[in-house]
């Protein structure tokens, strides 16, 4: 199906989001990608993102309450829905699938 499969950021926002849970807010999603893949992670290029998700129908999101701290602006949280966490759990079979046809490949990454 066209627009279902995921690409590299996209499955990795995705993960982080599922990882985060209930904390799942862009400031906090994008220190957990840069505290995980050692790489920077922009505000604006997650914020695509994340509505990119949404859009496919693979995140959903809400407004939380406001907050003193912020100003009283409201948090934006998202969660991973069902057709989500399909689409990860089809992402990681095709991954495992591809590893486990890598005849003689070791951990330091030599062929």
């Amino acid at each position: 199906m066209k627009g279902t499969n995921l690409g590299e950021y996209e499955e990795l926002v995705l993960l982080t989001v599922a990882a985060l849970a209930s904390e799942a807010y862009s400031v906090a999603i994008c220190d957990e990608l840069e505290k995980h893949t050692d790489r920077s992670a922009k505000l604006g290029v997650v914020h695509a993102v994340l509505n990119r998700l949404e859009e496919k129908g693979l995140l959903k999101s809400h407004l939380g309450e406001a907050t003193a701290t912020r100003g009283g602006k409201r948090k934006r949280y998202y969660e991973v829905t069902q057709a989500g966490k399909l689409a990860l759990t089809k992402t990681r079979q095709v991954r495992e699938t591809l590893w486990q046809l890598i005849k003689g490949f070791n951990l330091e990454g030599s062929i």
